[in-house]
């Protein structure tokens, strides 16, 4: 029979010792935090927007403007016609006109330079009448020759306004014609300026020479 060796009680005790200090480390230690996983962020909407053709236009992620209507043209003011329209288009320039330029006279001081304007300007361009401004046109024999034909000759629109004065004015006209080559053109621009003359207690529109 042997004897147990006085070492083992010592051995076992020390190991019992090392157990409980190991597992009271392992008990004090804290958890180590569990990284989440990192989630990408939501992807944004891609805005759409309509187009036309084959495909769409580029870029359209990234862009964020958006393209203006383009201004509507102001109701009832039609826009002046186009060149070689012909009559048709006569009455769209008398409103572009009058739209220009508001009418700032009397009714018959605006007649009067009206009919006055219009003859003045059929005078000049084709040589009818020009007997009544014998003092602006000259004699038979002093008159430079008519440049344009009766035949094609028309006034499409014409206004008459003050000149800055009361007793100034201005007769603007538009007018077409063909000339002495046989081309008609339209669409040219006349201004005939007028005074204010009193004689007799009547006062009347007179035409200024040209300058």
């Amino acid at each position: 029979m042997t004897t147990p060796s006085a070492r083992s009680p010592r051995l076992l005790l020390l190991a019992t010792a090392a157990l409980a200090v190991a597992g009271t480390a392992l008990l004090t230690v804290p958890d180590r935090p569990t990284t989440p996983a990192i989630s990408a962020p939501p992807r944004s909407a891609v805005p759409t927007a309509p187009f036309v053709g084959g495909r769409p236009p580029e870029n359209v992620a990234t862009s964020s403007a958006t393209v203006s209507p383009a201004p509507a043209q102001a109701a009832g003011v039609p826009a002046p016609a186009p060149p070689g329209e012909g009559v048709a288009g006569d009455a769209a320039i008398q409103t572009s006109l009058q739209e220009a330029w508001p009418a700032d006279l009397p009714d018959g001081d605006e007649r009067s330079l009206l009919r006055s304007g219009r003859d003045l300007l059929r005078a000049d361009a084709t040589g009818v009448g020009r007997a009544r401004w014998p003092a602006l046109f000259g004699g038979p024999h002093q008159s430079t020759a008519p440049a344009f034909a009766t035949a094609g000759f028309r006034i499409q629109a014409a206004i008459a306004r003050s000149d800055n004065s009361p007793d100034r004015a201005v007769v603007h006209l538009v007018w077409a014609g063909t000339d002495r080559a046989g081309t008609l053109t339209d669409r040219r621009l006349t201004d005939w300026y007028f005074t204010r003359t009193s004689a007799k207690g009547a006062s009347t529109w007179t035409v200024l020479p040209p300058a």
